[in-house]
């Protein structure tokens, strides 16, 4: 009997581990630029083209790579960075396992043009589907070129889950800004179909911050920094007022790599506890510093999730080194001692006699004569001829006249014909009104959101919803990231009234709100959609109708909250019961409550212990 299991050929297993590796354009870039690190490069261009699925180019002046090893790199398991399972306990580079070229190389067409800086020739290597095609010698710079087209060329079941090109191109330039605040003495590039979308030169950490994010940013932060034996911390958080709704600009990184831990996030969003309000979010661009041997990277295949061995004690000191400069913020802002008191004072002449203050007081005054106590009379008939003016003014309430009592005979079902229930507000948040089957509820901000949300929905069905121009118009300003989800979402928002256009690539001018909507709640808004729309991941335009439109309509029912009379509670109720699904709010709450007699009698049942 032959045997059942075989070595699998070197291309399928780089495919397989290219599935894990290489998830889409923005894994190739995330890989290429930190090869181009660890080869030492201080200037590095990233080229993209429709969003990396025909071209990733990433160009760097690094060491550069002989004839042998430029073969080499793309074998598995390849690399440079370690040489014994020793070297794990002391990881500095950004990658050590020989898998990212490899992987890529099985699923794209590779070239590679490389030269160290003591030869006088290059090489160039042409793979396709991890295939050497070619490899011959030839001019060009020092450093390294590596072309990846037609990614996922010979693997279509993956290419076709692609997104569309502002997604993936978003995930492109999340990819490059991690890696570009780590390293701000690296002068970087991103170009896009022709497009130049960053170029950032060398600098510290806060011109990187400010370079990427905008100039906006540079008066909201504040540094932190924290040096102990276990951990170094340094980096920048917003400022407690500058908080946001979305949670786009925060950025960790252990030993110069980003890395997700929700611990650690947790800890620096605890800090700012009582300081911002509930569902708000700091900006924060944290860099943790620890012995590589006691963190272990090697626990992901994109390495951003890694493990600390002390991540209890390192909680603890990163809540503390955000606590104090926030507070060390708070209380420059309040004691402003460079602030010195002038006194006007002219300086004496030579010669000039210095007069000394007077006192002048009416030796005369009395408060007890005649002319006080006239002033005071003719203060208090003033008094009363304006008390009198008032009362007259008042509108002269008419007797009430009471109703007549309907006969013994007449059913409560005939009442209601004859007459409309009353509706009683609860504060601002309930109304109460009685029906046949007992006593009904109703929320009034979930009424209104399913309101809002039907009209919505109804709307983009149409022509669109009816928008409101600004007598002045409003900017806004984003991160590239946040900005393609803009761009992507502009015909949508166009459709919910809002009248937006560009500025620059990242800065909008909105011209147009929906009807409804304050000016003041513009900002707010924005973000509460982006938020809405990155928690959905990488939901297409057409999947983002639902979630984009609860939103909206949750933050317009917000501002409906207000003494209501009885005809606008009246209509309030027509218009829910009028709607799709008037028990249930487009979030999945219930609206209305309705308390039956044998409830309602439960509420007034008590028992005393003898």
């Amino acid at each position: 009997m032959t045997g059942i299991i075989h070595l699998l050929p070197d291309a399928v297993a780089n495919q397989i581990a290219a599935g894990e590796v290489i998830q889409r354009p923005a894994s190739a870039v995330k890989e290429l630029l930190e090869n181009a690190i660890d080869a030492g490069a201080t200037n590095i261009q990233l080229i993209i083209r429709d969003a990396g699925k025909t071209l990733i180019q990433v160009v760097d002046d690094g060491c550069g790579m002989s004839a042998v090893d430029a073969r080499l790199c793309f074998e598995r398991h390849a690399t440079s960075k370690i040489r014994s399972a020793q070297d794990l306990f002391a990881i500095r580079t950004l990658g050590f396992r020989g898998e990212a070229l490899a992987s890529i190389a099985a699923i794209a067409q590779v070239e590679l043009r490389t030269r160290r800086h003591e030869d006088e020739l290059g090489t160039r290597v042409i793979i396709e589907g991890s295939e050497v095609k070619d490899q011959q010698p030839v001019q060009c710079q020092a450093g390294s070129s590596f072309s990846i087209k037609n990614l996922f060329f010979n693997v279509p079941a993956r290419r076709a889950f692609l997104k569309s090109d502002p997604v993936e191109m978003r995930h492109i330039i999340e990819e490059f800004q991690r890696v570009a605040l780590v390293y701000p003495q690296i002068q970087l590039s991103l170009h896009s179909n022709g497009r130049v979308i960053y170029n950032l030169l060398k600098g510290n950490s806060r011109q990187r911050i400010v370079q990427l994010m905008g100039n906006p940013l540079n008066q909201k932060i504040i540094p932190v920094e924290e040096k102990t034996q276990l951990v170094n911390i340094k980096g920048f958080v917003s400022k407690p007022e500058h908080s946001r709704k979305i949670r786009g600009e925060q950025f960790l990184f252990a030993n110069g790599r980003y890395v997700r831990i929700a611990y650690f996030q947790h800890a620096i969003e605890a800090a700012y506890e009582g300081l911002i309000p509930p569902n708000n979010y700091p900006s924060y661009f944290i860099y943790l510093e620890v012995d590589p041997a006691r963190i272990d990277v090697n626990i992901h295949p994109t390495k951003t999730e890694v493990k600390f061995i002390d991540e209890q004690t390192i909680y603890g000191i990163l809540k503390a080194a955000v606590r104090k400069a926030i507070g060390q913020v708070s209380l420059a802002n309040q004691l402003e001692f460079d602030v010195i008191p002038s006194f006007d004072i002219p300086e004496p002449k030579p010669g000039q006699s210095i007069r000394l203050p007077e006192i002048k007081v009416n030796p005369d005054y009395n408060p007890f004569t005649t002319d006080y106590n006239t002033r005071k009379l003719s203060d208090s008939r003033n008094q009363a001829q304006w008390e009198q003016l008032y009362k007259s003014s008042q509108p002269v309430s008419k007797p009430e006249i009471e109703k007549p009592t309907l006969p013994l005979s007449l059913s409560s079902d005939e009442s209601d014909t004859k007459s409309e229930k009353p509706f009683i507000q609860i504060t601002l948040k309930y109304i109460l009104t009685s029906v046949k089957s007992g006593l009904m509820i109703i929320d009034i901000e979930k009424a209104w959101e399913r309101i809002y949300y039907d009209e919505i929905i109804h709307a983009l069905g149409k022509r669109g919803m009816p928008s409101q121009q600004l007598l002045f118009p409003y900017n806004l300003h984003f991160s590239e990231a946040e900005a393609e989800l803009i761009t992507q979402m502009k015909p949508l928002l166009t459709q919910m009234g809002f009248t937006i256009d560009n500025l620059s690539y990242n800065t909008f001018v909105i011209q147009g709100i929906p009807q409804g909507m304050a000016a003041a709640d513009i900002q707010h808004t924005i973000e509460h959609i982006i938020h809405t729309v990155i928690n959905q991941g990488d939901a297409e335009l057409a999947d983002l109708r639902l979630p984009v439109a609860r939103s909206l309509a949750t933050l317009l029912a917000a501002r409906q909250l207000r003494n209501l009379n009885q005809s606008e509670m009246r209509s309030l109720t027509d218009k829910l019961f009028s709607s799709s699904m008037p028990s249930v709010s487009p979030t999945g709450k219930n609206i209305v409550r309705i308390l039956n007699e044998e409830e309602l009698g439960q509420l007034f049942k008590y028992h005393l212990n003898a």
